[in-house]
């Protein structure tokens, strides 16, 4: 029997990002996506050229306000975007596209600093590389997480070396566990970014992956479901017949099972993820979000699995 009478319980089966921020900020909060204008080492030849295969040309923010805006502008585009859906006056400022500390340290100061201090921010949401995370940087971050909450996000995908290969990653795992430890120790919040359904991934190994990052030490963890979108290699590999997306029943059933094995304190921040419908090749059933929630719910209840709100004191 679930403990209903636990404050903010939402009634999901798994510890979700809104009854993190409910319980957290005693409110909703609501993102807004941000554009810095930046890249990636891996797309301007640092590391490598062309990026992770999966990522679009806007760098996984195709829901980022418009980058030839000033922050200040997007984030009053962003807040007139979700005023139809949110009516509450404090937000979770979200840098999404592409590398988000790919910059000189005093260039990420007067980036991170104006935004932080806004009285309508309640947190500042920073996704990014493990491998672009210098100790000047986090000495950087750790200065900010005095002022309000900061969020690393993580772009991970999988632990697994020949998977990480395949997608043109362009770091390899212990870069991720050193920047896991020094973000800890400086006092952030960690989210960690994976994919299910990467090339030629079995069903073990998405598995190990979500044990790994729950054994990590980070906070919570996003679980993406792969989108095929038109423009990326992944796209070519696809129309070749090379690769297949997950059918619904296949991600509703690993989904499942790596919930089961999460630590019941990692907060959830996503379970499938949204594909901009206008360059989403595959799978087509992802399109309907509510749908995808509302059946991997009804999985988890046959599956008897509650790792929800409702069990944290």
């Amino acid at each position: 029997m679930t403990n209903t009478s636990v404050p903010h319980w939402d009634g999901r089966r798994y510890y979700s990002l809104d009854c993190y921020l409910k319980r957290t900020f005693h409110e909703k909060l609501y993102k807004l996506s941000l554009d810095a204008g930046m890249t990636c080492p891996n797309r301007d030849g640092t590391v490598a050229s062309g990026g992770c295969i999966f990522c679009s040309s806007g760098g996984s923010g195709e829901f980022a306000a418009d980058r030839s805006l000033s922050v200040e502008e997007q984030i009053q585009q962003a807040k007139e975007t979700v005023s139809r859906k949110f009516s509450g006056s404090r937000y979770i400022a979200y840098f999404q596209a592409f590398t988000n500390t790919y910059a000189p340290v005093d260039v990420l100061r007067g980036l991170f600093y104006p935004v932080i201090q806004r009285e309508d921010i309640a947190v500042l949401s920073i996704a990014t590389r493990p491998d672009c995370l210098e100790d000047e940087k986090i000495a950087l971050l750790k200065e900010l997480r005095q002022i309000k909450p900061v969020w690393v996000e993580l772009g991970l995908q999988t632990i697994h070396p020949q998977t990480a290969q395949h997608i043109n990653r362009g770091y390899e795992l212990p870069c991720f566990d050193s920047a896991v430890r020094r973000l800890k120790d400086a006092g952030m919040e960690v989210i960690v970014h994976t994919i299910l359904g990467l090339p030629f991934e079995t069903r073990e190994e998405m598995l190990q992956t979500a044990d790994y990052v729950g054994r990590s030490g980070a906070d919570g963890i996003k679980l993406q479901l792969l989108h095929i979108l038109e423009n990326t290699p992944l796209a070519q590999w696809y129309r070749s017949g090379l690769i297949r997306p997950m059918t619904e029943e296949e991600y509703l059933s690993i989904a499942a099972e790596i919930l089961a094995v999460l630590p019941p304190d990692m907060v959830i921040h996503r379970l499938t993820g949204d594909g901009d419908k206008r360059i989403l090749l595959a799978p087509r059933w992802s399109g309907d979000k509510r749908h995808v929630l509302n059946a991997l719910q009804h999985e988890l209840k046959i599956r008897g699995l509650y790792q929800g709100c409702a069990f944290r004191k």
